[in-house]
């Protein structure tokens, strides 16, 4: 929705003509809420500075919207999900890197990455999958300083303008209503 103060007049608005170039033809929808996500200060290597994973494993599962927890890595809703059932898979112990991860880590955070994917398939019957990690700033990692995967479940046509063109993406379900869902669905294997 954009909005306008009261001080804004058609006369104030800078024409596309103004600026160098030639105009591309393209809309804009101004999506000022997301810089308070874009300025926000990341995390720190440190454990717990800041770090939205490490505060969400300790939280009740409904708050901290976990929808699986394991002995060593537990999995929780994105809170910006590209896709209704985003889900992110997460070591408790605070590494930034897959190589970081012990043999036990790995093996819990591939097994709950497999089950995640069949939780998904049992609670919404997507069509595929994304499954990605990105490590390090410049990979765009959010959040660099703490390892997550995503699994992302994708549905023929999924995808509009929106997220393309105006950087906003309509969610049909509430963050909560997945989290129950797919935690219902978790696989028991």
């Amino acid at each position: 929705m954009v909005t306008q103060n009261e001080d804004f007049t058609p006369e104030h608005a800078e024409s596309e003509h103004d600026f160098a170039g030639e105009p591309d033809g393209f809309g804009r929808l101004w999506t000022p809420h997301r810089m308070a996500y874009i300025e926000a200060d990341r995390p720190s290597r440190d454990a717990g500075d800041g770090c939205p994973f490490c505060a969400a494993a300790g939280k009740d599962d409904a708050e901290g919207l976990i929808v699986h927890r394991g002995e060593h890595c537990f999995v929780v809703m994105n809170l910006f999900p590209y896709n209704p059932g985003h889900l992110l898979v997460c070591p408790y112990r605070h590494v930034p890197h897959y190589i970081d991860l012990t043999d036990a880590e790995t093996e819990e955070f591939t097994k709950l990455t497999k089950q995640g994917i069949r939780a998904l398939k049992a609670a919404s019957n997507p069509a595929g999958f994304n499954l990605g990690m990105n490590q390090g700033d410049v990979a765009g990692a959010g959040v660099a300083a703490h390892l997550h995967q995503h699994i992302v479940p994708r549905w023929g046509g999924d995808m509009n303008f929106m997220p393309i063109v105006g950087q906003t993406k309509a969610l049909p379900v509430l963050l909560e209503d997945s989290r129950q869902r797919i935690a219902a669905s978790w696989p028991t294997d």
